[in-house]
């Protein structure tokens, strides 16, 4: 299984580095990943994906700057603008505590701890308070294809994380 972890955004000088978008946390632990493999932007096959080293990374201002195995020039580099950058899921160190990863719970059903079903996670967004789930409206509402956004505290409102049942409970008002 892939993760996915962030995305080549530009180019950084002239000798083959690349910034990078980290969904990582904290962000430059997408360099510490001895190998990425990176798939074109609007492309899921696997065919069309290209596994490459990571030589060097490191922060730079507000962005995270890699060197690849194999990109030496500008060039190079550009021709990877747009790639989505992935693992494989056994790459991923192990969680302690409860804790989850966000790919874990991207399509995992939501609902009320009185029974409600909202529909499923969609994705994810840090906020400075906390992370938000975005949850795909499915109840059948007047504004079909609305999303419903709950705050992940846990366990005041994320009640519980089922990862067998792919079900996550919520002491949440989705109207709210």
């Amino acid at each position: 299984m892939r993760v996915p972890l962030g995305r080549i955004t530009a180019v950084h000088g002239l000798k083959g580095w690349i910034k990078v978008h980290s969904d990582t946390d904290p962000r430059e632990s997408i360099v510490r990943f001895p190998r990425w493999l990176l798939t074109p932007e609007h492309s899921r096959l696997e065919a069309d994906e290209r596994v490459v080293t990571v030589l060097d990374g490191r922060v730079q201002g507000k962005t995270i700057v890699a060197r690849l195995e194999g990109i030496e020039d500008r060039d190079a580099a550009e021709a990877l603008i747009g790639r989505s950058i992935a693992v494989l899921r056994s790459e991923l160190p192990a969680l302690e505590g409860g804790a989850v990863y966000w790919t874990d719970l991207i399509g995992m059903r939501v609902r009320t701890v009185d029974g409600t079903d909202i529909g499923p996670v969609k994705r994810l967004f840090e906020t400075g308070a906390n992370d938000v789930l975005v949850i795909g409206d499915e109840r059948g509402g007047s504004k079909p294809g609305s999303e419903v956004l709950v705050p992940w505290i846990r366990p005041d409102v994320v009640v519980l994380v089922d990862r067998r049942a792919r079900r996550i409970e919520v002491d949440w008002d989705p109207d709210f």
